[in-house]
């Protein structure tokens, strides 16, 4: 065991044998630790949502592209120019599936954005209250839950707008 591992468990040790004699200064610590924990979390939320918003407006962007392009295979055509046509057409081809990859990093953050979401949730719920031998029913998590399920769908349908204008 190298010196550091050993000042490590010594000051785990007293630490513990700290929080054993002032059980305050345990629920204190407890309470830091769940509050650095949610703010994390609200950070990792904001990061999410503004990478989504930078993703959803290059799809956009990239949307835009694609249609002038299909415009530019179509006057290719009617001039006869097929073989410009083709290597448009190619090209368009080419953006669309980089939109589709695009869309799929877009879901996967709309996921770990809904996980998140989910997570602190269930963090911010309030503590069960001690067992008092009578059921409450579904009350207030199933509202967390409608929530948190609410978030979820409206992100799924604003991800499937956006592909529904990217195929467009």
């Amino acid at each position: 065991m190298s010196w550091i591992d050993d000042l490590e468990t010594r000051l785990e040790g007293q630490l513990e044998a700290f929080l054993q004699a002032n059980p305050d200064q345990r629920d204190l610590l407890a309470d830091q630790e769940r509050s650095d924990s949610l703010q994390a979390l609200r950070r990792e939320q904001l990061e999410l949502q503004g990478q989504a918003e930078r993703q959803r407006q290059r799809l956009l962007q990239l949307a835009e592209e694609i249609r002038r392009w299909q415009e530019r295979v179509e006057r290719a055509r009617t001039a006869g120019a097929e073989d410009l046509a083709a290597r448009a057409a190619a090209h368009v081809n080419s953006l669309m599936e980089q939109g589709r990859g695009l869309w799929q990093q877009l879901q996967e953050l709309g996921q770990r954005h809904a996980a998140v979401e989910w997570e602190l949730s269930q963090r911010q719920r309030p503590a069960p209250a001690a067992p008092s031998g009578a059921s409450t029913g579904s009350g207030s998590s199933s509202g967390n839950d409608l929530q948190s399920d609410w978030a979820a769908f409206e992100a799924q349908q604003e991800l499937e707008q956006l592909r529904q204008r990217l195929q467009r």
